[in-house]
């Protein structure tokens, strides 16, 4: 069947492939925080090359997406998804051990990126990062998003300041699909 389909698109014209995006839907996944001084090693470097080098950053739009980690096979790496509680895309760029854990039990964790991928916030930054973990961890995410979603690039760390008051408490997540 997929080669008589491959044949119609060639016969038509159509010699190049097609990109088929992945279908929006929603699932729950635990969300944590991450930056420079708690990272293993501490610094920038991530696991994966998704375009900007092996360095942690991004602004959340579906074009300059925010890093997050995740456990291998959990999400395709360079994978974008949308998080409606941060109002940011993120991309799958980087690997994270309690993301492991979880995922050996089949509980779904992504932990994103905060702050510079030059500046050591310190004990201030995780402090942060504790503050913009949300209770109940777990929050819905949408995978397959579309590229025109409501986004905030408010940076969630900068220097001194914890922007955990930029986060969404509750939303429709299947609004987002």
């Amino acid at each position: 069947m997929s080669l008589i389909i491959v044949a119609m698109l060639l016969c038509a014209g159509l010699s190049s492939p097609l990109v088929i995006r992945q279908s929006c839907h929603v699932q729950d996944a635990a969300h944590t925080f991450y930056g420079f001084p708690d990272n293993d090693p501490p610094g920038c470097v991530i696991a994966y090359d998704c375009g900007r080098g092996l360095t942690a950053g991004g602004a959340g739009t579906f074009n300059d997406p925010l890093t997050f980690a995740s456990a291998p096979g959990e999400f395709q790496i360079c994978e974008i998804i949308y998080d409606p509680y941060l109002r940011k895309y993120l991309r799958m760029e980087d690997s994270c051990d309690s993301c492991n854990r979880d995922w050996a039990n089949k509980v779904w964790h992504i932990d994103i990126w905060t702050g510079s991928s030059t500046v050591n916030g310190g004990n201030d930054q995780v402090n942060c990062e504790n503050r913009l973990t949300p209770a109940p961890q777990h929050k819905p995410i949408i995978r397959g998003p579309g590229p025109n979603l409501p986004v905030d690039t408010t940076p969630l760390y900068v220097t001194s300041v914890c922007n955990a008051g930029s986060v969404l408490s509750s939303y429709d997540a299947q609004s987002f699909c």
